[in-house]
């Protein structure tokens, strides 16, 4: 009899032991689950059209699509001509019959679209001008305050390459 209960209670004690021991990998594979979901919470820096504004995206009204901005035509200001600050310079983008240009300036969230009425003429928006003359100058009210050489891409100083 003595045997009967000994091996019921071991029986008893390894059949509670398994549940014990599922509980808490389960609890642990929870936790772990729970704190992964945690970490990977994706943070969402998408502006209203969708553009991931932490790798450099931003909205081009010509285009009607993502961009990274600074890949643009690159117009430096013009007090500073030979400025390696990307984020003082000015960007333009345009359209594929280049009757719109696309301005980004520094320091602004939105871009402004200049228009032009024909070839040889400048792209107008108020009192912004696009002018086309050994490469571009962009000015305000008469002032010109950006001017570029014309060609697309960061520019590398003390270099024959773009970048």
């Amino acid at each position: 009899m003595m045997k009967k209960i000994t091996i019921l209670f071991a029986l008893t004690l390894i059949i509670f032991s398994c549940k014990l021991t599922d509980q808490k990998e389960g609890d642990i594979s929870d936790e772990k689950s729970n704190s992964i979901t945690k970490d990977s919470t994706v943070v969402n820096d998408k502006d209203e059209n969708g553009c991931l504004a932490s790798a450099g995206y931003i909205w081009s009204k010509v285009n009607k699509e993502c961009v990274k901005c600074f890949s643009g035509m690159q117009l430096n200001p013009i007090d500073k001509p030979d400025n390696e600050d990307e984020t003082l310079s000015a960007y333009v983008l345009f359209s594929e019959d280049a009757s719109q240009a696309e301005v980004f300036l520094p320091n602004e969230s939105s871009s402004i679209v200049l228009t032009r009425e024909g070839k040889g003429k400048p792209w107008i928006l108020n009192d912004w001008q696009l002018i086309e003359s050994k490469g571009y100058i962009l000015k305000k009210g008469g002032v010109n305050k950006f001017s570029g050489d014309g060609e697309i891409g960061k520019k590398v100083t003390d270099s024959d390459t773009e970048q």
